[in-house]
């Protein structure tokens, strides 16, 4: 079969394509995550305003915006189980060497968090009519302690990654053993992501709520439930966004302590720095090497204040720290690809801060509307949903590349880590299926949630029995 490829591809390197395909399936992957994680959350709080109330809009938003989440809650766990497979089939060297630490708070997901969540979830659509208002409400509220607690063990795992503790090696056997799983679930890189991931996943799912709402409310469909799950949702990506710059500022200050080389590489930060001279620059041309600074806007001191909340305090640079790490790992660049770093780090915060903007223009243009607004108004809020989604995944590319050229920082190296035993063609092959494959089910999922959307609530009416509402789900 091999041989009737072309030699060229038989020379592609399977460290680079495996790099890719697990890059795709992640990405991927985590379209349907902060959908999910912030999602559940909106449809418990419009459950419970119906159960306290008992005014019939809410319950039809929670129905309505109930269908998004478990259409969506369903995709994102079909490519979840995917992406997992690959540490077996394209990083076997990496599961052999810290499958017995980072296994852990997977198989704590796998176990524990998804069945609890999966089990409350069937609660949830089974239950309408058949469980008292308040008890079916609380499977909801459980659905969500579920949800995040899956989201908390596999960013656990991940942080396992970026700052590695609660292991020790075996020296005989060559790998990492867990000592310490208490280390691992309290890492601080994790109780900064957390807080973080869940903060960013509001405003997604806020801005999925507006645009929902500004359909119907272009066309004057469902104008009172489409109007309170407008404001609703942009009061949503407001708070969403003002809990992402707090917990990123955490986050930020965890990644100058534990990966130094990852703040220098977000600001191309060639030598240390302190006070004035360690800036943020909004935008900078200049040579690779960073010799040659052609262009460039800065923000006196805020680097160092973003790093060490003084104006005055040191900043660490790249040739300082690839000597240091050279001293302790031995010879090698251990910069990771500072293009990427760089403008990540700038468009995550970008994103962020015009989905930020999006919403308080769209607070105060609603504030007293009497729902004739011009058609632009309800399109910008429809095109703006994806502004949050793009935010979060360049924000992990930057937190992914940025470890490069560590798979696990301090221990292993991304080079070390691929599977001994596959070549860039079978790699290549599964690459071309998985984004085929991929691509099909995101016109599948795509078109289901649109779908939903546009039905809107004119038949979530508070009669429908929960056979229908379990069939409709």
């Amino acid at each position: 079969m091999h041989s009737a490829i072309p030699a060229v591809l038989t020379e592609l390197s399977a460290l680079d394509l495996s790099r890719w395909q697990f890059g795709l399936t992640t990405v991927y992957h985590f379209l349907f995550v902060p959908l999910t994680i912030g999602m559940v959350v909106l449809v418990a709080i419009l459950q419970t305003v119906w159960v306290r109330t008992n005014d019939e809009k809410f319950l039809k938003l929670t129905k309505l915006f109930g269908k998004i989440f478990l259409i969506n809650f369903a995709m994102g766990v079909v490519t979840g189980i995917v992406q997992e497979f690959q540490f077996g089939m394209n990083w076997s060297d990496y599961s052999r060497f810290v499958g017995d630490v980072f296994g852990a708070p997977l198989a704590m997901e796998g176990l524990l968090a998804f069945f609890f969540e999966a089990t409350f979830i069937g609660l949830w659509i089974f239950g309408w009519d058949r469980l008292p208002k308040k008890v079916h409400l609380a499977t909801i509220w459980m659905t969500v302690l579920g949800v995040w607690l899956s989201a908390y063990f596999i960013l656990a795992a991940n942080a396992f990654m970026q700052n590695p503790v609660g292991y020790q090696i075996n020296e005989v056997k060559n790998r990492a053993e867990l000592v310490d799983i208490g280390a691992v679930l309290t890492n601080i890189v994790a109780m900064n992501q957390f807080p973080h991931t869940v903060t960013a996943s509001f405003m997604f799912a806020g801005a999925v709520i507006v645009a929902v709402g500004a359909y119907h409310l272009k066309r004057k469909q469902f104008v009172e439930p489409m109007r309170t799950a407008t404001r609703f949702g942009l009061w949503t990506v407001l708070l969403g966004g003002i809990g992402t710059v707090i917990t990123g500022d955490g986050l930020g200050l965890a990644m100058v302590q534990t990966q130094p080389m990852k703040m220098a590489a977000a600001e191309a930060l060639y030598n240390t720095a302190s006070g004035a001279d360690a800036s943020f620059s909004i935008f900078t041309l200049g040579t690779p090497d960073g010799v040659s600074e052609l262009f460039s806007v800065r923000i006196p001191y805020l680097l160092s204040f973003l790093s060490t909340h003084t104006l005055n305090g040191t900043v660490e640079g790249l040739n300082n720290l690839q000597a240091q790490y050279v001293q302790l790992y031995g010879p090698g660049n251990y910069m990771p690809v500072l293009w990427i770093t760089y403008w990540a780090f700038r468009w995550m915060i970008g994103l962020g801060m015009l989905s930020a903007l999006v919403a308080v223009t769209g607070l105060l243009i609603t504030r007293k509307w009497k729902y004739n607004l011009p058609n632009w108004v309800w399109n910008v809020a429809i095109w703006a949903v994806p502004l949050p989604l793009l935010g979060i995944s360049v924000g992990w590319m930057f937190t992914e590349m940025g470890r490069q050229p560590w798979i696990v920082f301090k221990l292993m190296k991304t080079a070390n880590a691929v599977s001994p035993g596959i070549n860039g063609v079978d790699v290549l092959i599964s690459l071309i299926v998985f984004t085929l494959i991929y691509g099909v089910l995101a016109v599948v999922e795509f078109k289901l949630l649109v779908a939903a959307a546009q039905k809107g609530v004119e038949e979530q009416a508070v009669s429908e029995d929960s056979d229908k509402m379990a069939v409709a789900y």
